[in-house]
């Protein structure tokens, strides 16, 4: 008597079970996209933020969980909301910042726990911290996702065109600065 394996769900039959709030569900589509996404916020440079935006990103799932249509992959509306949750979290940085400026109240000395040199020696993540923004973001969901151009500009909102380009120049841009480090 042989036991039969069952394949593990796709995405999709998991968000349906998610849909009628199935947290079982919900627990393997974490389990599956926890990894990746704490990448993705790693690589677009939030490294003390990471697992409060992935957390977030799928506090996001849960709550658009009624909403989700399965138009296009699982991912790209994940890491729509992962980018959704990322810029949240600049806009947040930047009115601290800004309060911060204006007030200047004395404010304790914070700590980066030694990252700023553990940072210094990963040669690809100063890289990226080199590249603007928008040529940061569409790289690192070329690379690390694994996302495809169409879906990139589905998640980015903007021409598959667009995407092409910025990928382009982000990769002449590292290619120069790996050339001069100086740069």
């Amino acid at each position: 008597m042989s036991e039969s394996i069952q394949p593990e769900p796709d995405d999709f039959a998991l968000m349906a079970r998610v849909r009628l709030s199935d947290e079982t569900a919900f627990r393997l589509l974490v389990e599956r996209h926890q990894r990746p996404l704490l990448n993705y916020f790693a690589r677009m440079g939030a490294f003390n933020h990471g697992e409060d935006l992935a957390q977030e990103t799928f506090l996001r799932l849960w709550n658009y969980r009624t909403k989700y249509k399965p138009s296009a992959k699982f991912t790209t509306f994940l890491y729509t909301l992962a980018r959704h949750a990322w810029l949240d979290h600049i806009r947040k940085q930047n009115r601290f910042r800004l309060f911060r400026e204006r007030y200047r109240e004395e404010i304790p000395v914070f700590t980066d726990g030694g990252l700023g040199r553990l940072r210094k020696n990963i040669d690809i993540q100063a890289a990226l911290a080199r590249l603007s923004p928008k040529l940061r973001e569409t790289l690192v969901l070329t690379v690390q996702p694994g996302l495809s151009y169409d879906e990139i500009a589905a998640v980015l909102r903007i021409p598959v065109g667009t995407v092409k380009s910025r990928v382009f120049n982000a990769l002449a841009t590292l290619q120069e600065i790996y050339r001069d480090p100086s740069a």
